[in-house]
């Protein structure tokens, strides 16, 4: 008797580096490829299993002594703007979005370059050069969107300027938003969380359960933010559950704590590849 295989990817992890989130601890990535015709159903599979994509790869923490880093996503059916969040809403009502295919244009990248010499000086991306960022935008072997804010043309002295971009993969079970970039000069806007709170609508309207935030990170001033959201989800011990009281999520620190790569890697649920 013949038995399909599921689609077999190969994992690899990443040297251990400085983590960018939390000061004095190490970061590392169990990664695999992205590619083929099963790229779409792989990435989907994964996303649901706290992975994240960069360009043809797709990668989660996996770091050797701490399980800080949670992927999170907002329910959108339960999802409700708090008072602040109406108030961005109605702050950022003048901007107007618009979908396009992911192609990289000179425009972006300058507004790209302004945001990271103003909010990420100091990250790793602080020297992307416009190929390494066509390289971000474009390389996607899935279901992918950028999505622009400019300016409304019905704004008395609009110069229909680009204000934000979103890329944005379109998984089976929601919208995943990879890197979003805005005009630092409108920090009063809440642009980054003007951009969420968007994408829940569109999710909304498409008939999409869940937008996808790539990681909420206990303890990280960066990355805290997203625990303001209502209806949030995060993935910890294998499994979604809701967020609950942020403060409980102290992340783990001993090394016991943590399951070797293998054990990882074997608790995976792979896509079959009998499945059309």
């Amino acid at each position: 008797m013949r038995h399909s295989l599921p689609l077999a990817p190969q994992f690899y992890v990443t040297a251990p580096q400085p983590c960018p989130y939390l000061d004095g601890r190490a970061e590392r990535k169990l990664f695999t490829a992205l590619q083929g015709e099963g790229a779409e159903k792989l990435n989907n599979a994964l996303s649901r299993q706290g992975f994240r994509r960069s360009q043809n790869v797709l990668y989660r923490p996996s770091c050797a002594d701490c399980t800080a880093c949670l992927s999170a996503r907002i329910r959108v059916a339960d999802f409700a703007p708090t008072r602040t969040q109406k108030r961005i809403l109605k702050r950022n009502d003048w901007l107007k979005r618009t979908a396009t295919s992911p192609w990289a244009t000179e425009e972006q990248f300058a507004l790209f370059r302004r945001y990271l010499d103003s909010r990420h000086a100091d990250g790793g991306m602080a020297d992307m050069d416009i190929f390494e960022f066509a390289a971000m935008i474009e390389e996607t072997p899935i279901k992918s969107r950028v999505i622009e804010y400019r300016e409304s043309a019905d704004r008395p002295g609009s110069t229909r300027d680009l204000m934000a971009v979103c890329l944005t993969d379109v998984l089976d079970d929601g919208l995943s938003m990879v890197y979003s970039f805005y005009d630092p000069s409108l920090q009063k806007n809440s642009l980054g969380t003007y951009l969420i709170l968007d994408h829940v609508d569109i999710a909304l309207k498409a008939g999409l359960p869940y937008v996808y935030l790539g990681y909420w990170v206990p303890g990280s001033r960066k990355m805290g933010y997203k625990a303001n959201f209502g209806a949030l989800e995060i993935f910890k011990g294998g499994q979604w559950m809701d967020i609950g009281d942020p403060q409980e999520h102290e992340s783990e620190t001993h090394p016991l704590s943590v399951d070797p790569i293998a054990e990882q890697v074997a608790q995976i649920n792979l896509p079959d590849a009998s499945k059309k």
